[in-house]
């Protein structure tokens, strides 16, 4: 019946075929045909990584849907053409806006089984393995939330049929899509890594392990099969039967550790409705997520410590500028490391952290001609002075979307399975994530406990931010966050100055060059005029700086004038492939 009710309002609507079409790269304003003359005509926007899952949620507003559904079916079809960073075998968080300021949260972050502990990836000995090896072992699988999140989201916020949210990613997935630039460059850099799932190996990479040219047609009938049991049964179809079967065994035979996932954890699941955590800058009110990510309070602590100082008028082109946002950054990032976790099992004091008196404290700290020796954690209301910093690994594997329907309710959501194609290992189509790596995998530092140690059905912390933001005359005006690991606060604040402090369009917000502090090393984004204000930030004190690529991906919707545009960062480029081998022809969305 699901299936059914895909199939026929699909081609009731189908627009256009795009398996190998070349979708324009450049952000696009969003209008509903015949509306040139009008003034606000719009249905709303979407944005995503990969274009082809950005028409699924275009595709839902055109059917009378709203931000959620837009934003749901994206995600769903993000499974399908962006295996490599996203999914449904992850998680997520989801920050709803809407036009009347009112703000809701969905935690949908994986947890550790109920079996965990705090030594979870320690070796018999006590030593920790090497930090790739707790990657491809299934210690590291969390329980996906995605699909939970997804269902609370709709059950609250939808408007269409659940099961038609399914519809444009089981086309794709069913009927192929073309590999493009940057999933090949992803296997180029992993295929070894992918080559070790023989399911991956058949989807993803040629007979000699390397990956499938740009422009191959890929079809993955296993995931479309299960996007339509999902569809067709709920969550339910996921957390439990064949679906659930699979994750468990798939974890076990990567496992030293017998049980440590069980068809019961993934039953016991549940989505969490958080309290969105809020502040203003420049007389804009910002919302975001709050912990077990960190990346809300980072961002509105970093932009609460620049409020008093006028980067509009010192300039976007100015050393000085930068240079003191890279010194909020250490600040914000010192905060992070000591406090920032699950709250269900760790007090943290959010409200301290982002006080106006506390962070007035934290930016008096901050000099404008000179850089701080040392950045530490500060004391704000509520703190534990019993924590020890941790020792989490790098995040990879992250996407963001956001949209906005024509009610002015904004959506933003990112979406992760943490490393560049997660565990490595496959489930019924689709890649499991390697989320529990984001714990730290030593639970104690010099006999103090780490905030972020693993527990059981205890959440990772994240660097994931995706937040809404509305205007002083309170309109809703921008949807926005990122994926890069732990630059996504960075990246995010950024494009906020960009947007807010210099008046930039979402588009070239997102593409300000970057720059970020690792402690007391700096990275700046190579081939930017960064780089050749090198010696202008070892003038003011950031001695240990580096020019490398920026590991960045933002995305946005944002008002500009009366109308909604939506935007990717445009380091990501020409994203989908124009040639299909053999004259196929893959899946048509509406």
């Amino acid at each position: 019946m699901a299936a059914m009710l895909i199939r026929s309002l699909a081609s009731l609507i189908a627009l256009s075929s795009f398996a190998g079409a070349a979708f324009a790269q450049a952000p696009q304003q969003v209008r509903p045909e015949g509306a040139e003359n009008l003034q606000a005509p719009q249905i709303g926007a979407v944005s995503a990584a990969d274009p082809r899952a950005q028409q699924a949620g275009m595709a839902m507003l055109r059917m009378g849907g709203n931000a959620t559904d837009a934003a749901l079916a994206t995600m769903i079809a993000l499974t399908v053409v962006e295996p490599q960073s996203s999914g449904i075998g992850g998680g997520g968080f989801f920050v709803r806006g809407a036009a009347d300021g009112e703000v809701e949260t969905i935690d949908g972050r994986e947890t550790a089984p109920a079996g965990a502990t705090p030594d979870w990836f320690l070796n018999p000995n006590g030593s920790l393995p090497d930090f790739r090896a707790s990657v491809e072992s299934g210690l590291s699988v969390g329980i996906p939330g995605n699909v939970e999140l997804a269902w609370e989201a709709h059950k609250k916020f939808g408007k269409l049929p659940w099961p038609v949210l399914f519809g444009p990613a089981i086309e794709l997935a069913r009927k192929g899509f073309a590999v493009n630039g940057r999933l090949y460059k992803s296997l180029t850099d992993s295929a070894e890594f992918v080559a070790k799932s023989d399911e991956a190996k058949a989807w993803l990479l040629q007979p000699d392990g390397t990956p499938k040219p740009v422009g191959t047609l890929v079809k993955n009938e296993a995931l479309a099969d299960t996007l339509d049991a999902i569809a067709s049964g709920g969550p339910q179809a996921f957390y439990g039967g064949a679906v659930a079967g699979a994750i468990v065994s798939k974890v076990a035979s990567a496992t030293p550790k017998p049980g440590a996932m069980t068809e019961s954890d993934l039953a016991a699941y549940q989505a969490k409705m958080r309290d969105a955590v809020c502040g203003s800058y420049r007389g804009y009110r910002l919302c975001g997520m709050g912990p077990p990510t960190s990346g809300g309070v980072a961002v509105l602590q970093i932009l609460g410590m620049l409020e008093r100082f006028d980067l509009k008028r010192m300039g976007i082109d100015n050393p000085e500028t930068w240079h003191l946002f890279l010194e909020a950054q250490r600040l914000a990032y010192a905060d992070r490391e000591l406090y920032l976790a699950d709250t269900d099992f760790v007090q943290v004091p959010v409200s301290g952290l982002i006080d106006a008196n506390y962070l007035a404290k934290r930016s008096a700290l901050i000099k404008s001609d000179t850089s701080l020796a040392v950045a530490k954690a500060g004391t704000p209301s509520g703190a534990s002075q019993a924590l020890a910093d941790g020792d989490e690994g790098p995040e990879h594997g992250t996407s963001h979307l956001a949209a906005v329907d024509a009610e002015g309710t904004m959506v933003s959501y990112t979406t992760t399975i943490e490393s560049a194609f997660g565990s490595g290992m496959m489930a019924k189509g689709f890649f499991l994530n390697n989320e529990l790596t984001d714990f730290s995998r030593s639970p104690s530092i010099d006999g103090k406990p780490v905030a972020n140690r693993v527990e059981g059905g205890k959440r990772p912390r994240s660097s994931m931010s995706p937040f809404v933001v509305w205007d002083a005359e309170g309109r809703p005006v921008l949807a926005i966050g990122a994926a890069g690991g732990s630059t996504i606060p960075v990246q995010t604040a950024r494009s906020i100055i960009g947007v807010i402090d210099f008046g930039l369009p979402p588009e070239e917000a997102l593409g300000l060059p970057f720059l970020m502090a690792f402690g007391n090393q700096v990275m700046v984004e190579k081939g930017t005029w960064l780089e050749q204000a090198i010696p202008a930030f070892k003038a003011l004190g950031h001695t240990q700086i580096v020019a490398r690529e920026a590991p960045v991906k933002g995305g946005a919707v944002g008002l500009v004038g009366s109308e909604w545009q939506s935007a990717r960062d445009p380091r990501l480029g020409d994203s989908v492939a124009t040639v299909v081998p053999d004259g196929e022809r893959g899946a048509s969305l509406p």
